[in-house]
């Protein structure tokens, strides 16, 4: 960081993908953030001194199976101002939030990203449901939004039991059609503020909106066991993952540590998750992707030149880990595959 005693300042508040400490106005609206864009500059300054840094792969015993030797984290785009919400399309693309520039990019390989939705509601988190369309989670729009194949966009979710949504983040779909998704206060006011909780609910397909858990500080990303049986959910301010089990009902027990992400040297915190085929979880935070087996052992580190916000599997074989960090978009070949969103 530029400074130590700012590290926790910009770092906890504003590195949290959906903090985005940056002043900025949404298009169609008057949301704007709660914190100053001059924090948005120190952190493109901040990624602009890292990126000359090589990527590394540090590997403990038990990530040579994931990460080939001759694996690299490669750019494949840049220029954004505070990217998210990575998604790999069955057509062949992936889709990306740039906060705050309030838009979803569409990146095709060896082509040019392309503004796929403008405005977004500065979108945050995004998958696919199981008939393919897109869910987001929208800052100020304060909402769980679905893109019908019309293109028109539907509200899915925007209250709980008559109050207003703080800020959807991240979202992952269950195969029952359910959608799990975090509510930070992210991008809104303490005035803004409706709930006086931080929860992670569950949206049925009938649209009944259950909250789960309500003892979060931060809750940020989340992501399914392969089996279904098991939720992570991370926090951004508490610097850890839990893991909960998933009752026949849908609704959560037994939630507890799965692992701690703590490291002061490194900047970023716990943000965006995704579990493989073979239930590694894969997490960023402080420094880049940090992968953990199933029982929550620290398998090893990809490190980012950009403070990670966000991860996705993808290609045809979703076997490359798609990577948001900051300004720029990262990708690196692994020899696992991801579970694919949507199904």
């Amino acid at each position: 960081m530029l400074l130590r005693n700012i590290t926790n300042t910009i770092l906890r508040v504003a590195l949290c993908s959906l903090s985005l400490t940056v002043l900025f106005a949404a298009s169609n609206n008057n949301f704007t953030e709660a914190r100053s864009s001059s924090e948005l500059e120190a952190l493109k300054s901040l990624a602009n001194k890292t990126s000359v840094k090589p990527s590394h792969i540090n590997r403990k015993q038990g990530l040579q199976a994931i990460v080939g030797l001759n694996a690299q984290v490669e750019k494949v785009a840049t220029g954004f101002k505070f990217t998210e919400g990575p998604l790999w399309h069955p057509q062949g693309f992936l889709l990306f939030s740039d906060i705050a520039e309030n838009s979803i990019y569409k990146w095709i390989p060896k082509k040019k990203s392309e503004i796929f939705r403008r405005p977004s509601g500065n979108a945050n988190g995004n998958t696919l449901d199981r008939e393919g369309r897109l869910i987001a989670g929208e800052h100020s729009g304060r909402r769980v939004s679905r893109i019908e194949k019309d293109g028109k966009i539907t509200t899915l979710a925007s209250y709980y039991e008559g109050k207003r949504l703080n800020s959807p983040n991240d979202l992952v779909v269950k195969s029952d059609g359910s959608i799990y998704f975090t509510d930070p206060p992210y991008g809104i006011s303490k005035e803004q503020e409706e709930l006086g909780f931080y929860g992670v609910y569950r949206l049925t397909p009938d649209g009944k909106l259950t909250l789960l858990v309500n003892d979060f500080v931060r809750p940020n990303g989340i992501a399914f066991s392969p089996d279904e049986k098991k939720l992570y959910v991370n926090d951004s301010e508490k610097s850890h993952i839990r893991v909960f089990d998933i009752k026949s009902n849908g609704t959560l027990e037994n939630g507890r540590i799965f692992a701690e992400q703590k490291d002061s040297s490194k900047q970023g915190v716990p943000d965006g998750m995704k579990v493989d085929v073979r239930g590694n979880v894969y997490s960023t935070g402080p420094g880049g992707v940090w992968v953990f087996s199933p029982s929550g052992k620290l398998l090893g580190k990809i490190d980012v030149p950009e403070v990670s916000t966000n991860v996705a599997w993808g290609d045809r074989d979703y076997k490359s880990l798609y990577i948001t960090a900051t300004t720029s978009l990262y990708r690196i070949r692994l020899n696992i595959a991801g579970i694919k969103p949507g199904q």
